[in-house]
Protein backbone atom coordinates (compact mmCIF):
# COMPACT_ATOMS: atom_id res chain seq x y z
CA UNK A 1 0.00 0.00 0.00
CA UNK A 2 1.18 3.40 -0.68
CA UNK A 3 3.18 5.25 1.91
CA UNK A 4 1.86 8.41 3.32
CA UNK A 5 4.43 10.94 3.78
CA UNK A 6 2.31 13.89 4.44
CA UNK A 7 -1.56 15.11 3.61
CA UNK A 8 -2.18 14.08 -0.16
CA UNK A 9 1.78 13.50 -0.45
CA UNK A 10 2.00 9.73 -1.56
CA UNK A 11 5.15 7.50 -2.12
CA UNK A 12 4.17 4.04 -3.95
CA UNK A 13 5.34 1.05 -2.14
CA UNK A 14 5.11 -1.09 -5.37
CA UNK A 15 5.68 0.22 -8.54
CA UNK A 16 3.25 0.69 -11.06
CA UNK A 17 4.62 1.74 -14.95
CA UNK A 18 3.62 3.84 -17.85
CA UNK A 19 3.91 0.84 -20.04
CA UNK A 20 2.66 2.80 -23.54
CA UNK A 21 1.32 6.18 -24.34
CA UNK A 22 -0.56 7.86 -27.32
CA UNK A 23 -1.10 11.13 -28.20
CA UNK A 24 -3.67 12.90 -31.07
CA UNK A 25 -4.44 16.01 -32.28
CA UNK A 26 -5.35 18.58 -34.57
CA UNK A 27 -4.83 20.56 -37.43
CA UNK A 28 -3.70 23.98 -35.81
CA UNK A 29 -2.01 21.70 -32.80
CA UNK A 30 0.09 19.88 -35.66
CA UNK A 31 1.11 22.81 -37.16
CA UNK A 32 2.78 24.37 -33.62
CA UNK A 33 6.54 23.62 -32.26
CA UNK A 34 5.49 20.26 -30.85
CA UNK A 35 3.73 19.41 -34.03
CA UNK A 36 6.21 16.43 -34.53
CA UNK A 37 5.30 14.46 -31.24
CA UNK A 38 1.74 13.30 -32.21
CA UNK A 39 0.72 9.70 -33.13
CA UNK A 40 -1.74 11.66 -35.55
CA UNK A 41 -2.55 14.96 -36.57
CA UNK A 42 -5.81 15.00 -37.46
CA UNK A 43 -6.42 17.79 -40.71
CA UNK A 44 -10.56 17.66 -39.79
CA UNK A 45 -11.10 19.09 -37.02
CA UNK A 46 -14.80 17.05 -37.37
CA UNK A 47 -12.60 13.84 -37.24
CA UNK A 48 -15.76 12.73 -39.78
CA UNK A 49 -18.65 13.19 -37.34
CA UNK A 50 -21.47 15.09 -37.53
CA UNK A 51 -21.01 17.59 -34.41
CA UNK A 52 -18.37 18.92 -32.45
CA UNK A 53 -19.03 16.64 -29.60
CA UNK A 54 -18.41 13.27 -31.41
CA UNK A 55 -15.91 14.57 -33.05
CA UNK A 56 -14.15 14.55 -29.55
CA UNK A 57 -15.03 11.20 -28.43
CA UNK A 58 -13.78 9.90 -31.78
CA UNK A 59 -10.55 11.51 -30.95
CA UNK A 60 -10.39 10.04 -27.58
CA UNK A 61 -11.66 6.74 -28.37
CA UNK A 62 -8.83 6.90 -31.35
CA UNK A 63 -5.98 8.17 -28.90
CA UNK A 64 -7.26 5.05 -26.10
CA UNK A 65 -7.10 2.59 -29.06
CA UNK A 66 -3.46 3.56 -30.27
CA UNK A 67 -2.08 3.44 -26.77
CA UNK A 68 -3.73 0.13 -25.77
CA UNK A 69 -2.12 -1.13 -29.11
CA UNK A 70 1.37 -0.57 -27.91
CA UNK A 71 0.63 -2.26 -25.38
CA UNK A 72 -0.47 -5.20 -26.81
CA UNK A 73 -3.34 -5.36 -24.85
CA UNK A 74 -7.17 -6.40 -26.16
CA UNK A 75 -9.74 -4.37 -24.21
CA UNK A 76 -10.84 -7.70 -22.06
CA UNK A 77 -7.24 -7.00 -21.01
CA UNK A 78 -7.48 -3.86 -19.34
CA UNK A 79 -9.09 -3.85 -15.82
CA UNK A 80 -10.29 -0.29 -15.51
CA UNK A 81 -10.31 2.98 -17.28
CA UNK A 82 -10.16 6.77 -15.99
CA UNK A 83 -11.15 9.33 -18.32
CA UNK A 84 -12.43 13.02 -18.72
CA UNK A 85 -12.95 15.98 -20.29
CA UNK A 86 -14.13 19.36 -19.90
CA UNK A 87 -17.99 19.25 -21.13
CA UNK A 88 -20.98 18.72 -19.24
CA UNK A 89 -21.03 15.31 -17.82
CA UNK A 90 -17.88 14.30 -19.52
CA UNK A 91 -19.66 13.21 -22.39
CA UNK A 92 -17.13 12.67 -24.21
CA UNK A 93 -15.30 9.90 -22.29
CA UNK A 94 -18.89 8.46 -21.92
CA UNK A 95 -19.52 7.88 -25.32
CA UNK A 96 -15.74 7.73 -26.45
CA UNK A 97 -16.02 4.49 -24.14
CA UNK A 98 -18.87 2.79 -24.85
CA UNK A 99 -17.44 -0.12 -27.50
CA UNK A 100 -14.47 -0.66 -24.81
CA UNK A 101 -16.64 -2.41 -22.14
CA UNK A 102 -14.19 -1.76 -19.89
CA UNK A 103 -15.02 -0.82 -15.71
CA UNK A 104 -14.88 2.83 -16.10
CA UNK A 105 -14.18 5.51 -13.72
CA UNK A 106 -15.32 9.23 -15.12
CA UNK A 107 -13.27 11.83 -13.67
CA UNK A 108 -13.81 16.02 -13.54
CA UNK A 109 -10.65 17.63 -12.50
CA UNK A 110 -10.92 20.63 -15.28
CA UNK A 111 -7.33 20.68 -17.51
CA UNK A 112 -5.79 19.03 -14.26
CA UNK A 113 -7.57 15.38 -15.46
CA UNK A 114 -4.79 13.66 -16.84
CA UNK A 115 -2.90 13.42 -13.83
CA UNK A 116 -5.71 12.94 -11.67
CA UNK A 117 -6.26 9.95 -13.58
CA UNK A 118 -2.89 8.60 -13.13
CA UNK A 119 -3.06 9.12 -9.60
CA UNK A 120 -5.65 7.04 -9.26
CA UNK A 121 -5.42 4.38 -11.29
CA UNK A 122 -2.31 3.99 -10.20
CA UNK A 123 -3.20 4.17 -6.38
CA UNK A 124 -5.77 1.48 -7.56
CA UNK A 125 -3.57 -0.90 -9.18
CA UNK A 126 -1.05 -0.86 -6.11
CA UNK A 127 -3.91 -1.48 -3.79
CA UNK A 128 -4.78 -4.71 -5.97
CA UNK A 129 -8.00 -3.60 -7.87
CA UNK A 130 -6.23 -5.23 -11.03
CA UNK A 131 -3.21 -5.10 -13.29
CA UNK A 132 -3.85 -2.86 -15.93
CA UNK A 133 -5.60 0.14 -16.19
CA UNK A 134 -5.81 2.87 -19.03
CA UNK A 135 -6.18 6.78 -17.68
CA UNK A 136 -7.37 9.69 -20.38
CA UNK A 137 -8.43 12.74 -20.97
CA UNK A 138 -9.18 14.91 -24.47
CA UNK A 139 -10.30 18.22 -25.03
CA UNK A 140 -11.54 19.81 -28.08
CA UNK A 141 -11.19 24.00 -28.82
CA UNK A 142 -15.23 23.87 -30.31
CA UNK A 143 -16.59 22.12 -27.81
CA UNK A 144 -14.95 23.97 -25.18
CA UNK A 145 -15.77 27.24 -26.33
CA UNK A 146 -19.33 26.62 -27.04
CA UNK A 147 -19.93 25.79 -23.11
CA UNK A 148 -17.29 27.49 -21.22
CA UNK A 149 -17.49 31.19 -23.03
CA UNK A 150 -18.81 31.87 -26.59
CA UNK A 151 -20.85 30.25 -29.79
CA UNK A 152 -18.50 30.27 -32.21
CA UNK A 153 -20.37 32.25 -34.57
CA UNK A 154 -20.39 35.02 -32.27
CA UNK A 155 -17.02 36.25 -33.02
CA UNK A 156 -16.39 37.75 -29.27
CA UNK A 157 -12.85 39.65 -28.74
CA UNK A 158 -10.03 37.38 -27.10
CA UNK A 159 -8.10 39.35 -24.47
CA UNK A 160 -4.38 38.71 -23.85
CA UNK A 161 -4.32 37.20 -21.19
CA UNK A 162 -6.37 33.81 -23.19
CA UNK A 163 -5.87 30.37 -23.90
CA UNK A 164 -6.45 28.23 -26.89
CA UNK A 165 -8.33 25.23 -25.83
CA UNK A 166 -6.12 22.47 -27.01
CA UNK A 167 -7.94 19.90 -30.07
CA UNK A 168 -6.24 16.72 -28.85
CA UNK A 169 -5.73 13.51 -26.73
CA UNK A 170 -3.43 11.60 -24.56
CA UNK A 171 -3.97 8.08 -23.17
CA UNK A 172 -1.44 6.51 -20.93
CA UNK A 173 -1.61 2.36 -19.86
CA UNK A 174 -0.60 1.63 -16.40
CA UNK A 175 0.75 -1.56 -15.64
CA UNK A 176 2.19 -3.43 -12.46
CA UNK A 177 4.06 -5.87 -15.06
CA UNK A 178 6.11 -4.03 -17.96
CA UNK A 179 9.68 -3.06 -15.82
CA UNK A 180 11.58 -1.29 -18.74
CA UNK A 181 8.97 1.82 -18.81
CA UNK A 182 8.82 5.39 -16.90
CA UNK A 183 7.56 4.11 -13.88
CA UNK A 184 4.82 6.19 -11.06
CA UNK A 185 6.79 6.58 -7.83
CA UNK A 186 5.03 9.09 -5.74
CA UNK A 187 1.66 11.29 -5.67
CA UNK A 188 0.52 14.69 -4.75
CA UNK A 189 -3.28 15.24 -4.58
CA UNK A 190 -4.10 18.47 -5.33
CA UNK A 191 -6.31 20.91 -2.66
CA UNK A 192 -8.97 23.29 -4.06
CA UNK A 193 -7.08 26.82 -4.34
CA UNK A 194 -8.99 29.81 -4.89
CA UNK A 195 -7.54 33.54 -4.60
CA UNK A 196 -10.15 35.47 -6.17
CA UNK A 197 -9.62 35.51 -9.43
CA UNK A 198 -13.02 35.98 -11.40
CA UNK A 199 -11.70 36.28 -15.04
CA UNK A 200 -12.87 33.29 -16.94
CA UNK A 201 -10.65 34.62 -19.78
CA UNK A 202 -7.21 34.58 -17.13
CA UNK A 203 -7.13 30.66 -16.23
CA UNK A 204 -3.13 30.60 -15.84
CA UNK A 205 -3.83 33.30 -12.66
CA UNK A 206 -6.64 31.85 -11.50
CA UNK A 207 -4.37 27.95 -11.65
CA UNK A 208 -0.79 29.09 -10.84
CA UNK A 209 -1.90 29.42 -6.86
CA UNK A 210 -2.96 25.81 -6.66
CA UNK A 211 0.36 24.25 -8.42
CA UNK A 212 2.59 26.80 -6.36
CA UNK A 213 0.51 24.69 -3.44
CA UNK A 214 0.95 21.49 -4.60
CA UNK A 215 4.55 21.43 -5.41
CA UNK A 216 5.51 22.80 -2.18
CA UNK A 217 3.72 20.42 -0.67
CA UNK A 218 5.47 17.91 -2.54
CA UNK A 219 8.76 19.45 -1.77
CA UNK A 220 8.16 19.55 1.75
CA UNK A 221 6.38 16.22 2.68
CA UNK A 222 9.43 13.61 0.70
CA UNK A 223 11.92 16.49 1.38
CA UNK A 224 13.38 16.41 -2.00
CA UNK A 225 14.64 19.56 -3.63
CA UNK A 226 13.60 20.95 -6.99
CA UNK A 227 17.39 19.78 -8.47
CA UNK A 228 16.36 16.38 -7.99
CA UNK A 229 14.46 16.88 -11.60
CA UNK A 230 15.35 16.69 -14.91
CA UNK A 231 11.92 18.68 -15.48
CA UNK A 232 8.76 20.01 -14.05
CA UNK A 233 6.63 20.27 -16.07
CA UNK A 234 2.94 21.80 -15.60
CA UNK A 235 -0.23 21.16 -17.86
CA UNK A 236 -1.58 24.38 -19.24
CA UNK A 237 -1.36 27.52 -17.26
CA UNK A 238 0.35 29.54 -20.47
CA UNK A 239 2.66 32.43 -20.49
CA UNK A 240 0.72 34.70 -17.25
CA UNK A 241 0.25 31.54 -15.39
CA UNK A 242 3.71 30.09 -15.66
CA UNK A 243 5.14 33.29 -14.56
CA UNK A 244 2.90 33.25 -11.83
CA UNK A 245 4.11 29.87 -10.63
CA UNK A 246 7.86 31.05 -11.06
CA UNK A 247 6.91 34.04 -8.60
CA UNK A 248 5.53 31.92 -6.31
CA UNK A 249 7.90 29.19 -5.86
CA UNK A 250 10.48 31.83 -5.37
CA UNK A 251 8.48 33.28 -2.45
CA UNK A 252 8.38 29.77 -0.32
CA UNK A 253 12.10 29.32 -0.96
CA UNK A 254 12.40 27.29 -4.75
CA UNK A 255 13.37 27.66 -7.77
CA UNK A 256 12.57 26.15 -10.74
CA UNK A 257 12.88 28.24 -13.64
CA UNK A 258 15.86 26.28 -14.82
CA UNK A 259 14.05 22.98 -14.93
CA UNK A 260 10.87 24.48 -15.43
CA UNK A 261 8.37 23.40 -18.28
CA UNK A 262 4.43 23.97 -19.39
CA UNK A 263 2.89 22.37 -21.76
CA UNK A 264 0.35 25.27 -22.96
CA UNK A 265 3.61 27.38 -23.74
CA UNK A 266 5.20 24.60 -25.69
CA UNK A 267 1.77 23.60 -27.70
CA UNK A 268 1.72 26.36 -29.61
CA UNK A 269 3.70 29.31 -31.18
CA UNK A 270 2.46 32.88 -29.71
CA UNK A 271 3.50 35.03 -32.01
CA UNK A 272 2.73 32.59 -35.61
CA UNK A 273 0.12 30.94 -34.70
CA UNK A 274 -1.94 34.03 -32.39
CA UNK A 275 -3.14 32.06 -29.53
CA UNK A 276 -2.37 34.80 -26.56
CA UNK A 277 -1.03 33.65 -23.69
CA UNK A 278 -0.71 29.78 -24.92
CA UNK A 279 -2.61 26.51 -24.90
CA UNK A 280 -4.85 24.85 -22.16
CA UNK A 281 -7.65 21.72 -22.24
CA UNK A 282 -7.20 18.33 -20.76
CA UNK A 283 -5.34 17.37 -24.08
CA UNK A 284 -2.96 20.19 -23.91
CA UNK A 285 -0.76 18.71 -20.87
CA UNK A 286 -2.19 15.22 -21.72
CA UNK A 287 -1.00 14.70 -25.31
CA UNK A 288 2.49 16.44 -24.50
CA UNK A 289 2.29 14.25 -21.37
CA UNK A 290 1.53 11.42 -23.66
CA UNK A 291 3.38 12.14 -27.24
CA UNK A 292 7.28 14.59 -25.89
CA UNK A 293 7.95 13.78 -22.30
CA UNK A 294 6.68 10.08 -21.37
CA UNK A 295 8.63 9.11 -24.70
CA UNK A 296 11.45 11.26 -24.10
CA UNK A 297 11.94 9.55 -20.75
CA UNK A 298 11.82 5.98 -22.45
CA UNK A 299 14.77 7.06 -24.86
CA UNK A 300 16.87 8.54 -21.40
CA UNK A 301 16.53 12.15 -22.38
CA UNK A 302 14.84 12.51 -18.46
CA UNK A 303 15.51 10.46 -15.70
CA UNK A 304 13.52 12.35 -13.07
CA UNK A 305 10.52 13.62 -13.74
CA UNK A 306 7.09 16.21 -11.45
CA UNK A 307 4.14 16.29 -13.69
CA UNK A 308 1.46 18.56 -12.30
CA UNK A 309 -1.60 19.37 -14.46
CA UNK A 310 -3.88 21.95 -13.36
CA UNK A 311 -7.55 22.23 -13.49
CA UNK A 312 -9.87 25.59 -13.18
CA UNK A 313 -13.00 24.06 -11.40
CA UNK A 314 -15.24 26.82 -12.94
CA UNK A 315 -18.99 26.67 -14.12
CA UNK A 316 -19.54 29.18 -16.40
CA UNK A 317 -22.77 29.73 -14.45
CA UNK A 318 -21.66 31.10 -11.04
CA UNK A 319 -18.86 32.90 -12.86
CA UNK A 320 -22.06 34.82 -14.84
CA UNK A 321 -22.74 35.33 -11.50
CA UNK A 322 -19.78 36.72 -10.10
CA UNK A 323 -18.18 33.56 -8.51
CA UNK A 324 -14.43 33.25 -8.53
CA UNK A 325 -12.53 29.91 -10.06
CA UNK A 326 -11.04 27.76 -7.74
CA UNK A 327 -8.06 26.22 -8.97
CA UNK A 328 -6.68 22.36 -8.49
CA UNK A 329 -3.42 21.09 -9.52
CA UNK A 330 -2.30 16.52 -9.29
CA UNK A 331 1.30 15.94 -8.95
CA UNK A 332 2.44 12.43 -10.26
CA UNK A 333 6.53 11.82 -9.95
CA UNK A 334 7.85 9.44 -12.64
CA UNK A 335 11.10 7.64 -12.15
CA UNK A 336 13.16 5.63 -15.21
CA UNK A 337 16.12 3.39 -14.29
CA UNK A 338 17.08 2.54 -10.86
CA UNK A 339 17.13 4.66 -8.19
Amino acid sequence: MAQALARGVLRLTQPVYAAAFAAVAGKKEGEGPMGQCFDRVEPDSHFGQESWEQAESRMQQETIYRAMEKAGAQPEQIDLILAGDLINQCTSSTYSLRPFAIPFLGLFGACSTMAEGIVTGSLLLEAGAGNRAVAATSSHFSTAERQFRYPLSYGGQRPPTAQWTCTASGAVVLDKETTDAPRIQGVCIGKITDLGVCDANNMGAAMAPAAADTLTRWFRGTGTPPEAYDAIVTGDLGEIGGKLLLDLMMKQGYEIHSRYHDCGVLMFDGDRQDTHAGGSGCGCGGSLLCGHFLPKMQSGGIRRMLFLATGALMSPMLVQQGESIPGIAHLVEFVCGEE
